[in-house]
């Protein structure tokens, strides 16, 4: 067999239908050889007879032969090829398998060269882009310190009324009403009839306007001010830290994306593109793996806004699952019933989850297993779960064929996704590496030309019986 990896790629082929030609002629002369001995000692028709089902079956089997050869060293290593030059492309990690295309003449060396020019250009552009990033991280460094210093909470908004950023000040204020997040409505926090009329007023002016008391979507007033930007660029919120009564969170520094400020809202997700959509991405870890009786011990989320993590917008919750923890979940997990000893329940983390999640695109990597623990106990949190699912195992499969492993530790090796081993099985350390292969798999997706989360999730459905398998 390695004499044949020698052979040039044409040679090998006319070889392969020589002896596809040469093996089946000689079926049909065998079985017309023992039809003629069977017509000797019986009738003429009792040969005709043994000489066609012999044939046939002989024909059968040759061609089941030569199929299982050509999948296996033909159909699957071209496929394996195509996806890891997709992962090397879009990715920057996987390659080309040279020992599953040996068979495949200069087609493997070919793809490795050009893979390693396309790695070697997309690293001197890394180098540059990486100089350039350290430029403005310095800036933004700067401006954070400067914002910190002002006793303004500021929000800059889009012109759809969708946040672009916000600062240390303005996450303490808005977490007061819902979790700080991008590209989220502005109206998910203040009360959209009272805050599109303070919008009129600065519009109708074109100056700054102040107002007090504004009401938020619970309840509580805030005073502040709205200051145009230049026509068509959206708006400053500032709120007065007097008033708002809240300790900030200086962990967080100044959250934003000015891609943002091209943004359009729209309550049809389906048809969005995929790099445009609001992802949050989550994992929990459970007292075991029963969702009908079992219950949710730790929360893990993070969200992906422009195929992007956000950094600082996340969820790490320990839950009180109000029963006992088993040795067995904890050897696992790591949670033990002194860890969620005074924790929030069910109830209040899948609130939190809920709202941190609103308008997104929920993404986990065996969803249903963990979306059934959340529509568990729906009611009992006041909440819907009707986000459009995207599930990383069924994205794996649309990438890279069935019959490839779909787990999360075979998926981050594939894409280049390291998980760090003390965080792997928490809910945050997965969620985390889960959000770091979407980010690679959008532009996966993007490249064999599924565009939209209609695309997407339809090309999924065709895997299902993968998750139906996996539970």
């Amino acid at each position: 067999m390695k004499a044949l990896t020698t052979l040039p790629l044409r040679l090998r082929i006319f070889l392969f239908f020589a002896f596809l030609a040469v093996t089946g002629v000689a079926l049909v002369v065998g079985a017309l050889v023992l039809g003629h001995q069977k017509s000797v000692t019986t009738d003429l028709s009792s040969g005709f007879v043994l000489a066609g089902v012999l044939a046939g079956f002989g024909l059968l089997a040759l061609t089941a032969g030569v199929w299982f050869l050509f999948d296996e060293n033909v159909a699957r290593p071209i496929d394996r090829l195509a996806s890891g030059l997709r992962s090397r492309a879009h990715a920057g990690a996987g390659g080309v398998d040279q020992h599953a295309a040996r068979y495949l003449g200069d087609l493997a060396p070919a793809a490795e060269a050009v893979s390693e020019q396309l790695m070697q250009s997309t690293m001197d552009q890394a180098s540059i882009v990486a100089a350039e990033t350290s430029r403005l991280s310095a800036d933004k460094a700067r401006l954070t310190a400067l914002l910190s210093e002002i006793p303004v909470a500021m929000v800059l908004v889009n012109p759809s009324h969708q946040i672009v950023l916000y600062d240390t000040q303005a996450a303490g204020v808005l977490s007061q009403v819902c979790p700080a997040r991008l590209n989220a409505s502005i109206f998910d926090y203040f009360q959209k009839e009272a805050f599109i009329a303070a919008h009129k007023k600065m519009i109708s002016t074109g100056l700054e306007h102040r107002f007090t008391d504004l009401p938020a979507t619970n309840g509580l007033e805030f005073d502040g001010r709205l200051k145009p930007l230049a026509p068509g660029e959206g708006y400053l919120l500032m709120i007065d830290e007097a008033h708002a009564n809240f300790a900030p969170d200086e962990s967080r520094p100044v959250v934003f994306d000015f891609d943002l400020m091209e943004g359009q809202a729209t309550d049809n997700l389906m048809d969005m593109q995929l790099n445009d959509l609001t992802y949050v991405v989550f994992d929990t870890e459970t007292t075991g793996l029963l969702p009908h009786k079992d219950e949710i011990v730790q929360i893990g989320a993070v969200r992906v806004v422009k195929g992007k993590i956000v950094p600082g917008e996340a969820i790490n919750q320990l839950v009180d699952p109000e029963m006992p923890i088993p040795a067995a979940s904890t050897k696992v997990h790591g949670v033990s019933d002194a860890m969620v000893a005074g924790k929030p329940t069910i109830v209040q983390a899948g609130r939190h989850l809920n709202d941190f999640a609103r308008g997104a695109v929920l993404v986990a990597h065996n969803a249903p297993f963990d979306m059934a623990f959340l529509r568990r106990h729906a009611e009992a949190c006041g909440v819907t779960w009707t986000h459009p699912i995207l599930d990383t195992v069924l994205l794996s499969a649309v990438l890279f064929g069935t019959t490839e492993v779909h787990t999360l530790d075979a998926l981050c090796e594939r894409l280049g996704v390291v998980i760090p081993a003390e965080l792997r099985h928490t809910a945050m350390g997965d969620a985390h590496a889960t959000a770091e292969v979407l980010c690679k798999m959008l532009a996966m997706l993007h490249s064999k030309g599924i565009a939209t989360l209609a695309e997407a999730i339809a090309e999924a459905k065709k895997h299902r019986r993968l998750l139906e398998d996996l539970n």
